[in-house]
């Protein structure tokens, strides 16, 4: 009796070392499988952009290898969890089929997080938003330093931090592919002669395009579009800059910079808005202009 006691013992000790020996193989599995993805998805990356010399594809490959390691991490997980209950005497198939009411029901009562996912696939995978890409969407612009199945995440210039779910998206604004125009209003007084003017802003852009730190960002020569308006107080000129993208703010910044010295010094006027007062008038409007009258003090 104690020799068959002694052996059912042994037995279960035995049964109970399998098993914690299959948990602890399994757990191993699974921990050296999320190792080898993520390095093979980095490496695989990494020989990727070597071959890419446009840093647009670059920002899209780290944008997918990020999504890629998230997917498969969580597909890793998952099926090692579910050997460790097998392994453990637990049935999963229980769990799957109380899984599939749960996610049905969960799918019914989180559509939103449904339709976030879907629509943040689809963005994905039509290349609309990448990390580092500057945008604009649903009423928020800035520089997307996170995209996600779920969200968007963007850091407007004062440095907020807006969390956009993918599902709340409907148009998306990229002000960062491939090229961008730096367009330039340019206001002057309507006694100026209109040719003079297009002469001292073709000379600025020039000297701005000549400039060492200005030249790289700078694709194409000023394109001037001409007069735009005829505005209150001024006559608006219309020009743009073919630039590098995210540079169109710089380089609008510094041709302004630059026109302004230079209006200063051809005696250009930039002119302030102007107003007419009258004292009253008929229906004929024959009232004159109400004068001026200057008082000077003397101390």
């Amino acid at each position: 009796m104690e020799s068959l006691n002694l052996s059912r013992y042994l037995g279960e000790w035995r049964d109970l070392a399998v098993v914690t020996a299959h948990v602890a193989i399994i757990l191993g599995l699974t921990w050296l499988a999320l190792r080898v993805m993520r390095k093979l998805l980095g490496q695989l990356r990494r020989h990727m952009q070597e071959d890419v010399g446009d840093l647009e594809r670059v920002k899209r490959l780290n944008t997918l290898e990020r999504v890629f390691r998230y997917v498969a991490t969580v597909i890793i997980i998952l099926v090692g969890s579910m050997l460790v209950l097998s392994e453990l005497g637990i049935s999963i198939a229980p769990i799957l089929a109380t899984a599939g009411v749960l996610g049905i029901a969960i799918g019914f009562g989180a559509q939103s997080l449904v339709k976030d996912y879907f629509t943040g696939f689809f963005l994905l995978l039509e290349n609309q938003v990448r990390e580092g890409d500057v945008v604009e969407v649903s009423g928020k612009g800035g520089l997307v330093e996170e995209m996600t199945l779920r969200y968007i995440r963007l850091r407007d210039y004062e440095g907020s931090v807006h969390y956009i779910p993918n599902g709340t998206v409907d148009t998306v604004t990229n002000r960062s592919r491939g090229f961008a125009y730096a367009v330039i209003d340019v206001g002057v007084a309507y006694r100026e002669e209109v040719d003079v003017v297009y002469e001292a802003m073709r000379e600025v852009a020039a000297e701005l395009r000549a400039d060492p730190e200005m030249a790289g960002k700078i694709v194409e020569d000023l394109e001037i579009a001409g007069v735009d308006q005829w505005a209150d107080s001024a006559v608006v000129i219309r020009c743009r800059f073919k630039v590098m993208p995210l540079e169109q703010w710089g380089v609008r910044r510094a041709y302004l910079y630059r026109l302004k010295k230079a209006f200063g010094a051809a005696g250009i006027e930039i002119p302030y808005p102007c107003l007419t007062v009258y004292a009253g008038q008929d229906k004929q409007g024959h009232a004159a202009p109400l004068p001026l009258v200057i008082e000077r003090r003397t101390a």
